[in-house]
C-alpha cells in the first residue's frame, strides 16, 4: 500500500472514532498527560487544517495564528469530519506530495510531512479509541507504514521531547503493540489505570 492511501485510511479511521465520542466522553481521559478526549480532537483537527495551506505551499508565517484556540465549536464531529476531508483533498491534490513543505522546523518533502500526518492520525487514533472504550485496532498496513518510518526518527522525536521514552514490551508483541510503545504509550492503557 501506499502512503497516500495508509494516509486516508488514518484520517477515515480517526473519524470514525470520533463520531463515536459520546457527549459525556468528550471530557475523558486520555494516555497524552494533561489531555481529554476533546483537547486530544482538537489537536489532531488542529494538524488537519495547518495541512491544508501547507501542502498548497504556504509557510508557517503566511499562516499566521488564523488556527490558534478551539477548532472544534460547538459541534466538533462536524469540525473534525470537515477538517478531514479538507486535509484528504489538499495532500491528494495533483502534484502536492512533490512539494516542499515549509514548517516550522524547516523545509521537508511533503511526503515527510505526510508521515508526520499518518502517525499522528494512527496514534492519537489509538489514544482516542482507549479513551472512550472503543476498537483499538489500527489498520495493519498503515501500521507497517508508519512504523517503517518513525524506526528512522524514534530518537529525534525522544530528543526533541515529542514523545516519551519508549515502553518495553514483551517478544510476542504484535507491530501496533510495538508502534504505539516506540511513541512512549503503554499499549494496555486504561482511563482507569
Amino acid at each position: 500500500m501506499d502512503l497516500l492511501e495508509s494516509y486516508r485510511r488514518s484520517l477515515a479511521d480517526f473519524i470514525d472514532r470520533v463520531e463515536r465520542v459520546s457527549p459525556r466522553q468528550w471530557s475523558a481521559r486520555t494516555p497524552c498527560p494533561d489531555w481529554d478526549v476533546r483537547t486530544l480532537v482538537n489537536h489532531v483537527v488542529h494538524e488537519a487544517r495547518w495541512s491544508v495551506p501547507l501542502f498548497a505551499g504556504r509557510s508557517v508565517a503566511e499562516v499566521g495564528d488564523r488556527f490558534d484556540g478551539d477548532q472544534l465549536g460547538g459541534d466538533p464531529i462536524a469540525a473534525a469530519r470537515e477538517a478531514a476531508s479538507q486535509a484528504e483533498i489538499a495532500a491528494s491534490h495533483p502534484g502536492a506530495l512533490m512539494r516542499t513543505v515549509h514548517l516550522s522546523s524547516g523545509a521537508l518533502p511533503a511526503t515527510e510531512y505526510l508521515h508526520q500526518l499518518l502517525a499522528e492520525h494512527l496514534i492519537h487514533g489509538w489514544d482516542l479509541a482507549v479513551a472512550v472504550g472503543d476498537d483499538p485496532r489500527l489498520d495493519a498496513d498503515a501500521v507497517r507504514e508508519c512504523a517503517r518510518w518513525f524506526a528512522r526518527h524514534a530518537v529525534d522525536y525522544q530528543r526533541a521531547q515529542l514523545t516519551r521514552p519508549g515502553v518495553e514490551l514483551p517478544t510476542e508483541a504484535d507491530a501496533q503493540d510495538r508502534l504505539i510503545a516506540a511513541f512512549g504509550r503503554d499499549p494496555h492503557w486504561t482511563p482507569a489505570g
